[in-house]
């Protein structure tokens, strides 16, 4: 098997972006789309609430494993030369701006916008009377009893507190005994409680809500009788949730990650956020127990975890402040899941979520499960919803006497617990489940099913950029290719032997398979326009991905563009490449769309003048994990009626969008196109997809 290249200490003449820089820099055009007023405004609420949840795993993540270099001494320099120590200080001041700015468009922006649609978020002192009556009833019926308080003293050790759990710091000051020093006390809030609390819900017209770590400040008295409170605070602490065990040593895969999901809530501190308020003496008496640096505490002028905001969209029925509803168009071609297999032998087909339905890949895997001509299913899991048609279709397979295989990626990193609960599920029902390969997780995006047909065995596939979850495939923009192409279906059936046996070195020539040939076939063709810009050619490069991180792919493209070859790449998140620099990257744009959906789709074209233009689409983002630590399929799309498509709905339509695109500057930052007539790549697919649906159902022709 490839071993991944160093990446690290690498000389080089080349810039680079940092990393987490980077990631921090998207996370502020997350921010950018809170703080835009065209957006509806229950809207800009979720993307104020998604930069909390980014940053939740950012520190849980990334910034513990630099806390853990800084720890052991490690002194290796990233490939941007930046040490790890230095690493951490330069993230805490980029969060730091991020999280004052963050409450600033809460403040500033949002509590205004809303208050001017009558949706008010209240603090103890904006109750009336009989709101903060209604209050602390609600208190007594619903929090009180379940909360318990913990006495902070040389009697009672500090207490464990929980990954991201909510809890209220009090100082006390005991009536009989005025002049001692004030006592500490801790309220951990159980995560059953809802975060956000409306109040008397039973007047259908009010839209007033409370956080309910101000509600509990309102009673907190109650579980302190005797004591005079001093202050009452609300903090979190964000704990290293990496999972770390040794693959080769466990002998059951599932029970060891259980058991490394038990410690999560207990890793180290990594991260305190704290209302303002707080004494300096408690804040470092509560830096000593939770063994952590002043450096790591974010002190929150506002409502602690604005992810808790989420639930307020759905509290709240005001359409006119939501984006309109999704309208995804299911091709006529796959509408007939009787004539599903048909279809596909017939001509491959391309599906493009949200703009159109995830219901055929749905109806892939249920008719292959009632077909009595399909024999075997295989399938891959990386993440999947909570009520999975497809988890139930592999079911009924196996019930009806067919083959199924499930890979199951029981380290998909925080859907560990749910994919443990499908793997079970799955093996009762006796499908074979497989947990992947050791130290690699299963990343590609894979569904085979075997039939009988005229007395042979026919393959057919459905190979996605996304994961097979109907939930977020109406969140996220992802790509999938139906085929019966015998050439791509026999490496996918290959390639699901592999995962499930052995193979060392499979053989594959249409797929580009990590950790075995992705890499080199992605330089393969980066080279083949590198030769042809050379001898005066056309040359052109068109990618469409997550994240460029790989040093070695970032190198070839500058190389790329001092030959001449035009390079137009549209990453969403990180990206370590330095655009538009004299000599190295002048040919080079760099584009990031954040917008209604999550661009998630991964897209690779390669202009190859004076042969066939390639096209490709795969679960691969060009990072080092991609190419070596994670198993992924990026495959071709041969059809040219859909590599059309695949031009004008990703290449044109990422190319020509000045709404939500932000270009790359050589200093990092990002600069809106701004040009006009206004162009939303999204927004212009959605009316697309809607303009056929309807036409679809008055049995119109589109043109």
């Amino acid at each position: 098997m490839p071993v991944e290249k160093k990446q690290a200490n690498k000389p080089t003449m080349y810039p680079y972006f940092n990393r987490e820089l980077s990631w921090l820099a998207f996370n502020r055009r997350v921010l950018d789309q809170a703080c835009d007023a065209s957006n509806p405004l229950l809207e800009r609420l979720k993307f104020l609430s998604i930069v909390s949840s980014n940053l939740d795993e950012f520190y849980e993540i990334r910034v513990s494993g630099f806390l853990q270099q800084v720890e052991s001494g490690v002194r290796e320099k990233g490939m941007d030369g930046i040490l790890p120590r230095e690493q951490i200080r330069r993230i805490n001041d980029v969060v730091t701006s991020l999280v004052e700015e963050q409450y600033r468009c809460w403040h500033e922006q949002l509590v205004p916008a809303m208050h001017a649609e009558d949706i008010h978020f209240s603090s103890v002192e904006d109750l009336s009377p009989t709101e903060k009556k209604w209050a602390e009833n609600y208190f007594r019926e619903q929090v009180f009893p379940i909360l318990t308080p913990l006495a902070i003293d040389p009697a009672h050790p500090f207490p464990q507190i929980g990954n991201k759990t909510l809890n209220i710091l009090v100082s006390l000051q005991d009536t009989e005994a005025p002049k001692a020093d004030p006592l500490m006390a801790i309220l951990p809030v159980p995560r059953i409680l809802p975060r956000v609390v409306q109040i008397d819900p039973g007047q259908s017209a009010n839209r007033r809500f409370i956080f309910l770590s101000d509600m509990i400040k309102i009673g907190a008295r109650r579980l302190f009788p005797g004591y005079r409170i001093l202050s009452s605070q609300a903090f979190r602490i964000t704990r290293n949730s990496d999972l770390y065990f040794d693959e080769e040593e466990s002998e059951n895969l599932l029970t060891k990650i259980e058991e490394e999901l038990h410690k999560r809530q207990k890793g180290a501190a990594v991260r305190l956020e704290i209302e303002d308020g707080v004494e300096d003496d408690f804040i470092h008496r509560l830096l000593r127990y939770i063994d952590l640096s002043q450096e790591y505490v974010f002190r929150i002028n506002g409502p602690l975890n604005l992810l808790r905001l989420m639930s307020v969209y759905g509290m709240i029925d005001r359409p006119d402040l939501k984006d309109k509803p999704l309208v995804s168009h299911l091709p006529p071609a796959l509408a007939d899941p009787e004539q599903l297999f048909a279809t596909i032998k017939s001509k491959d087909q391309l599906v493009h979520h949200p703009y159109d339905s995830f219901q055929p890949i749905i109806s892939f895997i249920e008719q292959a499960a009632r077909d009595p001509s399909v024999f075997a299913i295989k399938q891959t899991l990386y993440r999947t919803s909570g009520d999975s048609p497809i988890i139930d279709a592999l079911i009924t397979a196996c019930e009806n006497g067919k083959q199924v295989t499930a890979l199951v990626e029981l380290k998909a990193r925080f859907d560990e617990a749910n994919n443990i609960i499908w793997a079970k599920r799955l093996e009762e029902a006796g499908v074979h489940v497989v947990y992947g390969m050791i130290n690699h997780k299963i990343h590609c995006k894979c569904s085979l099913v075997v039939r009988r047909e005229k007395e042979q065995l026919r393959h057919y596939a459905h190979l996605g950029t996304g994961n097979y979850n109907p939930s977020t495939a109406r969140l996220y923009t992802d790509l999938g290719l139906f085929t019966a192409d015998e050439e791509i279906t026999r490496e996918v059936a290959a390639l699901f032997n592999t995962l499930t046996g052995f193979g060392k070195r499979p053989n594959f020539r249409n797929l580009a398979v990590a950790p075995f040939n992705l890499h080199e076939k992605m330089e393969e063709h980066i080279r083949r326009e590198i030769t042809l810009a050379r001898k005066g050619r056309p040359a052109y490069i068109f990618i469409k991905i997550n994240s460029l991180v790989d040093q070695a792919i970032i190198d070839l493209l500058y190389e790329a563009s001092t030959a001449g070859v035009r390079i137009d790449l549209v990453v969403r998140g990180i990206c370590c490449l330095v655009p538009g620099v004299a000599g190295i990257s002048e040919t080079i744009t760099v584009r990031s769309i954040v917008g209604r959906f999550l661009e998630h789709s991964r897209f690779f074209y390669f202009q190859n003048h004076g042969g066939k233009p390639r096209y490709f689409m795969g679960s691969a983002d060009w990072m080092p994990r991609n190419f070596y630590r994670r198993v992924e399929s990026v495959f071709p799309v041969k059809d040219p009626d859909l590599q059309n498509r695949l031009y004008q709905e990703i290449i044109e339509a990422s190319l020509q969008d000045n709404t939500k695109a932000r270009l790359l500057q050589r200093d990092g930052s990002y600069r809106p196109l701004g040009t006009s007539p206004p162009y939303n790549s999204q927004e212009a697919l959605l009316a697309a997809a809607g303009k056929k649906e309807s036409a679809g159902a008055k049995g119109k022709a589109v043109p």
